[in-house]
């Protein structure tokens, strides 16, 4: 086991009917709240105007940006950055998923430095003051609720990066299952494999001894492996909701990252795919990794047995190792298909004009991943294996 350091600040407020401490949560941080959101959902269901009474009785004076796109934007964050140097906004409520949270983190960070936020993105600045941000959750899936991360997509080349720092963390997350009942059943199978994939992320490390990590990463696999089909066949079932969106958090909080070294570079590969695209972040995932585990498994094969067994049930009377994991990443390829994932490219009108281009991208500053460092001519093969 690695050494460590764990922070996580985030204070998570989850149950029924929690939206409605949004206005005393806002309170506690400032006057001036940039309300930070996405479409038209959020009004037609009417968690915007119960959200506006809230921040309204403790008087809280609210300027609104909406607009954040799936792989948000970096010119919505240029603009948000602006709304709050012009108006003097001290706190940043982002009501959303991962798209909207993080959109909102560049603009926090943005706004307490002298240059151009995509310096953060580019390494070549790093944050060290940003404006507070609060979370009301409505899309289980990033993580973004209480994670040290945010991705942003440049127009300028379709690049898309992240930045972090335990200092752009949301001071709370307001999560209540029931807002997430009317979500699409395509957002709720695409959060479920974003979810399953932060976990995979980092169970899929070579350092050893990290039982408890080990034991806890499965265990947010399974809960989510269980309980996806129920939400998308009961979208009315607070039990199994509850139980998704309290496995966003703890995949993506660094929980799981105790003692033991991440991988990342499907998401490195993936956010090609989102950036380029326009995909679906969790569904390019569902593309990417089963591709990624086909072609890295042979390094350390005892990881995907134990994986194949421990996650899949896969039975360890198999004779052949190389087949219990072949099998196990099979049955995580059924899974996604079951809940109308594609797991090929060409399911998602993806040819390969531009494996190469994409391959370049994703290895300008170096080789992707620890599990296995990949080069541009591996990641070009892992496209190849995901057509």
């Amino acid at each position: 086991m690695l050494n460590f350091n764990f922070q996580n600040t985030t204070e998570i407020v989850f149950g029924k009917g929690v939206e409605e401490q949004v206005g005393k949560k806002v309170s506690e941080y400032g006057k001036k709240v940039l309300l930070h959101y996405g479409g038209t959902s959020l009004k037609k269901f009417g968690l915007y105007d119960k959200i506006v009474k809230n921040l309204t009785d403790e008087g809280i004076e609210i300027f609104e940006l909406g607009g954040v796109l799936p792989n948000p934007r970096l010119s919505l964050v240029r603009e948000g950055i602006k709304i709050c140097k012009d108006n003097n906004i001290d706190f940043i409520l982002a009501v959303g998923g991962g798209s909207a949270i993080d959109s909102a983190k560049a603009i926090g960070a943005g706004v307490e430095y002298d240059g151009d936020v995509w310096d953060f993105f580019e390494g070549k600045a790093v944050v060290t003051k940003t404006l507070p941000l609060g979370v009301i959750l409505t899309i289980p899936a990033a993580g973004s609720e209480a994670s040290s991360g945010s991705v942003i997509t440049n127009e300028d080349g379709w690049y898309k990066k992240s930045f972090g720092g335990n200092i752009v963390r949301p001071k709370f997350a307001i999560m209540n299952p029931e807002v997430t009942y009317t979500l699409p059943s395509y957002q709720t199978a695409a959060g479920a494999v974003d979810i399953m994939s932060h976990v995979l992320e980092r169970y899929f490390t070579n350092e050893k001894h990290v039982e408890l990590t080990d034991r806890l990463s499965e265990a947010v696999l399974k809960t989510v492996i269980l309980n996806t089909p129920k939400a998308l066949d009961f979208p009315e079932d607070y039990n199994s909701r509850a139980e998704i969106m309290i496995s966003s958090t703890i995949a993506h909080n660094n929980l799981l990252d105790m003692g033991r070294q991440s991988d990342w570079a499907s998401h490195g590969i993936e956010h090609e795919l989102s950036g380029i695209y326009d995909i679906t972040h969790g569904a390019g995932l569902a593309i990417i990794f089963p591709a990624w585990m086909k072609y890295v498994y042979k390094t350390n094969i005892d990881k995907f047995v134990q994986y194949a067994n421990r996650v899949w049930n896969v039975d360890m009377n198999f004779n052949d190792p190389e087949a219990m994991v072949l099998e196990g990443i099979k049955r995580t390829e059924e899974f996604f298909t079951s809940i109308d994932m594609p797991t090929r490219l060409s399911q998602a009108d993806i040819d390969g004009d531009k494996f190469e281009e994409m391959a370049a991208k994703a290895t300008e500053n170096g080789t992707l991943g620890s599990f296995v460092k990949l080069t541009k001519e591996d990641i070009v093969n892992i496209y190849k294996l995901a057509e």
